[in-house]
């Protein structure tokens, strides 16, 4: 950084950029321009600082204050009071619930729980910038480990930490560089797994984007212990920031020395490159994302042999989570042992998660392994939206579980997650609250499931096409006595058949909404109902009579005209007619249309008779 009078960072993680902070960027230098301040003030785009919901956010030095929310109209305001006048604006700083100013980040409840160690340079330079990284310590740890420790040394500090993969299986790292390490081989790779396809999550992204070298460093680190002289980011083609920016990093590091040849004078050497992804969620799988690199289907392979004998081109490979290599130069510089000071007895350090959903603060966060859902959810993520209850919280993607309100002083580490039926996963979080329908949460996870399947083995491409048959009879009100059980049975067969770790869990959502939710499953199948209304084949649109105001706004946007009525005998919804389509309860400026849960009796038997003949006609 060069030393100007302010330094103001502004998140241009994706997130902030959709909002708008690129612009916003640009006419705070119009106006700092405009009045011959530019030279005054150090402008620097980051990654992630994490409050999503706060975006677009940026932070002024020296006094670190927090602003929130920026829009372009307030830039005049800001510009003029804080960078002339020298005064914050209040109004674009959080406040607590007694309305106090919080005008820093450590003030912020969001951030207080928080540990950042990945996320320790994230929102706080430059990613684009070698230099910046290098002020806070960047390749350091490198340095000092090719200079002082073999790489026996280096898998055994890995061993004392307790760093486990991040990516979702929890496997230990220091044996998977171990057994590569114990490899007989000429040629070896190591492999960051950067292909992040679970619905809600954005760890893996936001750490490329937001701290490119940190990963990078964390894969030299990796690949001198296990003797590999050649890396590969295996990124998602729709993460074309994250690319750009681990591509930059690479050639900055090749141009400062830093990769190449006898790296800092050791007898060392390394090079990488980056690959994408076409998107398959299948490739996230150690075996198959192999194969797409070297140009096959990505597909999973039976293991024995595991990618550490025999993986990329047949020789000994090491697959690491993105996360996972981001931890390393920190552990090597501050040790292992405090590292292994934070989390649970089999789970050490830090975990990244996105937390999503029906929660105030949704965003990127950061905090030591056994913390509580609840210390999660209503401390860093500020509880639930609205008026709502929280109702369940659903970890570890598609392949995880929901867990319910009995759970939320349940820690998160893998053991106590996968005893209560979910899983760490790589680190989604989807935040629910009591208006959702756990029976069709559980549906669009299979649904997921289904459609990202690669083919390859029966009990996934067969039996999750035969749980979301019967997924989807029940949502439609056609469920019938024993499909729970088959439900269960499918299942557990898939978990125990299926060739890879993405087919053995698909199962998850299913099984554990079944485990902790059996009653709504029940009153899908012997009621015909759905009490949250969200299955649309057992609910219906109502208009109440004494809150319609017979504006007609509601016939107007109905896109099937299946509404009638005048002022003076209001409105009426013709259910047969209705598609569900929602557009009436939106517009009515007096909420007088609402979702029932379970139909009217003339309607049901008017739709059965319809079915009736469709099907006597085919």
């Amino acid at each position: 950084m060069s030393l100007k009078r302010i330094d103001l960072l502004i998140c241009c993680g994706s997130g902030c950029v959709s909002a708008g902070a690129l612009k916003i960027k640009e006419k705070i230098q119009a106006t700092l321009q405009e009045k011959g301040l530019l030279n005054e003030i150090n402008i620097i785009e980051t990654g992630c600082m994490g409050p999503c919901d706060y975006g677009p956010v940026m932070i002024v030095y020296p006094e670190g204050v927090f602003y929130k929310k920026v829009t372009l109209d307030d830039v005049a305001e800001l510009v003029e009071e804080h960078f002339v006048k020298g005064r914050p604006v209040k109004r674009l700083m959080l406040q607590d619930k007694e309305e106090h100013v919080l005008s820093t980040q450590k003030e912020i409840p969001f951030y207080q729980k928080q540990v950042k160690v990945a996320l320790a340079n994230c929102g706080y330079i430059d990613p684009e910038s070698l230099e910046e990284y290098i002020a806070q310590g960047g390749y350091e740890a490198l340095g000092t480990i090719l200079s002082e420790k073999t790489p026996a040394d280096t898998i055994e500090v890995v061993k004392q930490s307790g760093l486990r993969g991040r990516g979702g299986g929890g496997f230990p790292t220091h044996l998977k560089w171990k057994f590569a390490a114990g490899a007989k081989d000429d040629q070896k790779y190591i492999i960051c797994n950067g292909d992040e396809g679970d619905p809600g999550a954005f760890m893996d992204r936001s750490l490329l984007e937001g701290d490119p070298h940190r990963v990078l460093e964390g894969m030299m680190i990796g690949a001198y212990a296990i003797g590999a002289s050649k890396g590969f980011f295996y990124i998602r083609a729709e993460y074309p920031l994250a690319i750009k920016r681990i591509r930059m990093a690479i050639e900055q590091a090749r141009e400062a020395g830093l990769i190449g040849e006898n790296i800092f004078g050791s007898k060392f050497n390394f090079d990488a490159e980056v690959r994408t992804g076409a998107g398959a969620f299948v490739c996230g799988e150690e075996t198959a994302l192999i194969h797409s690199i070297e140009g096959l289907r990505g597909h999973p392979t039976p293991k024995p042999p595991y990618p550490s004998d025999k993986g990329l081109w047949g020789k000994p490979t090491v697959v690491n989570n993105v996360e996972t290599l981001a931890n390393l130069p920190t552990i090597f510089l501050k040790g292992a042992e405090w590292f292994a000071s934070m989390g649970t007895e089999t789970s050490k350090g830090t975990k990244v998660f996105a937390l999503t959903g029906d929660v105030k603060n949704t965003g990127l966060v950061e905090v030591p392994m056994g913390i509580t859902l609840r210390d999660m959810i209503f401390e860093v993520g500020g509880g639930i939206v609205g008026d709502k209850n929280f109702k369940a919280v659903q970890l570890g993607g598609p392949s995880g579980g929901c867990l319910t309100t009995e759970h939320l002083d349940v820690p998160v580490d893998y053991e106590s997650l996968k005893e209560k039926g979910a899983m760490m996963g790589s680190g989604g979080v989807i935040v629910m609250n009591d208006s959702n329908c756990m029976v069709s949460i559980a549906k669009f996870f299979l649904d997921f499931s289904v459609e990202e399947s690669c083919g390859k083995c029966s009990p996934c491409r067969i039996g999750l096409k035969q749980m979301l048959d019967i997924m989807e009879r029940i949502t439609s009100g056609k469920g019938v006595e024993g499909d729970i059980e088959e439900l269960i049975r499918l299942g557990e067969a898939i978990n125990q058949l299926s060739l890879c770790g993405l087919g053995q869990t698909a199962p998850n959502p299913v099984l554990s909404t079944i485990r902790y939710f059996r009653n709504e499953y029940e009153a899908h199948i012997r009621n015909k109902s759905c009490s949250t209304s969200v299955c649309l084949d057992l609910m219906h649109f109502d208009i109440n009579k004494d809150k319609c105001i017979g504006c007609s706004l509601c016939a107007r946007k109905c896109p099937v005209t299946c509404i009638s009525g005048s002022k003076e005998e209001k409105y009426t919804i013709h259910q047969v007619d209705c598609i569900k389509c929602g557009n009436c309860m939106e517009v009515c400026p007096v909420k007088a249309i609402s979702k029932v849960p379970e139909m009217h009796a003339e309607v049901k038997a008017v739709k059965e008779k319809l079915r009736l003949q469709s099907e006597n006609e085919e």
